[in-house]
């Protein structure tokens, strides 16, 4: 970002433009939410413009997520009314694509984030080559002042695959929310036999659930969480036991009340719930990939191994006070000021327009 005026100290009109937004639940989500009440905890101005304002049709294989239909004229009228000074476009969808191409029209300057890759999933379920997939996110991203991602290990990849201007943004935990006594009373999973091995998120071919339901493990295996794969896993692994979603406080009581939270996925770029399941004392059992390398790393809160099963015996001796400890590191603030730092002034640059 060097030569890239950076937003001013003080309260600033911050414009968000996400096609992941309530009522959608997800870590991107939740991750907006949390940036968002920092923010105007500390007296900015935040608006988010998602698909909620919007006419909207289901997303291709998510009925549950909303993509808005022809946004363009509405969203520009809603911007105006905004008048942002720093503006942030959270994802590549419809509302994304429609606020990049109203920003290179005016020739302003604007941050974004890369959350997901889609490369990878539309791999796994249309089989487009991963190439044409990774192309358009680079050229989606291109015109950004600053593309914020979640890792340095991600940072590292997408600049290895041609991102420019890439800039770490690490996530938080509400250490209130997610904490060991959370799972006290009343207990979630009484009379299943233990230990309790435990995943939470969507239950889609992406996360890889089958590699964790597939193990030969001891005690009893629990799904939080629903999606397009639910009723398919469910009859292929009836010994599971899947409890669908718990949001608020269940989801907490969930955490806390495990023995090991396992996260089979491959593919995403941070995973929130690692750190909500260490919050609330639970250690990690993970592959050695992006987003557990980063939270986790060599810190003695759980296991990392292409050997899933190995990971889950071994993550059942973590010190559960020294994962309390360890996500006790992560914090919403810091996540809502590393964002803010790196927000640009919409302004024009002397060119007046954007390369």
């Amino acid at each position: 970002m060097a030569g890239t005026p950076a937003l001013a100290a003080g309260p600033r009109r911050i414009l968000i433009v996400s096609d992941a937004w309530a009522p959608q639940v997800n870590g991107v989500v939740r991750t907006l939410q949390a940036v968002v009440g920092e923010l105007r905890a500390a007296g900015d101005v935040v608006e988010v413009i998602g698909p909620d304002r919007f006419s909207t049709m289901p997303m291709p294989g998510y009925a549950e997520i909303r993509l808005a239909i022809a946004p363009r004229r509405r969203l520009r009228r809603l911007v105006d009314a905004f008048a942002p000074e720093a503006l942030h476009i959270a994802t590549e969808g419809p509302l994304g694509w429609a606020m990049r191409a109203l920003c290179r029209k005016r020739g302003w300057r604007f941050t974004s984030s890369f959350h997901t890759k889609f490369p990878d999933y539309v791999h796994a379920r249309t089989r487009i080559p991963k190439a044409w997939s990774w192309a358009l996110m680079r050229h989606f991203h291109r015109p950004s002042s600053a593309t914020l991602c979640a890792t340095a290990s991600l940072a590292a990849e997408l600049r290895g695959r041609g991102f420019a201007h890439v800039v770490p943004w690490s996530r938080g935990v509400d250490l209130r929310k997610f904490n060991p006594d959370a799972g006290a009373e009343p207990e979630p999973w009484e009379g299943l036999p233990r230990p309790i091995f435990l995943v939470a998120g969507r239950v889609a071919v992406e996360k890889n659930l089958e590699a964790f339901l597939a193990l030969d493990l001891p005690g009893s295996k629990v799904v939080v969480g629903d999606g397009p794969q639910r009723a398919a896993l469910m009859r292929r692994f009836p010994d599971a036991h899947f409890a669908g979603w718990r949001e608020n406080g269940r989801l907490a009581r969930s955490y806390a009340a495990a023995d090991v939270f396992v996260f089979p996925s491959r593919t995403d770029t941070f995973g929130l719930v690692l750190l909500e399941a260490l919050a609330s004392g639970t250690p990690v059992a993970a592959y050695p990939v992006t987003g557990p390398l980063d939270v986790i790393g060599e810190a003695a809160v759980g296991a990392l191994d292409e050997d899933l099963r190995s990971a889950c015996l071994r993550a059942l001796g973590a010190d559960r006070a020294a994962c309390r400890a360890h996500a006790a590191q992560f914090s919403w603030a810091a996540c809502a000021q590393r964002f803010r730092d790196s927000l640009v002034p919409v302004a024009a640059s002397q060119g007046g327009s954007i390369p």
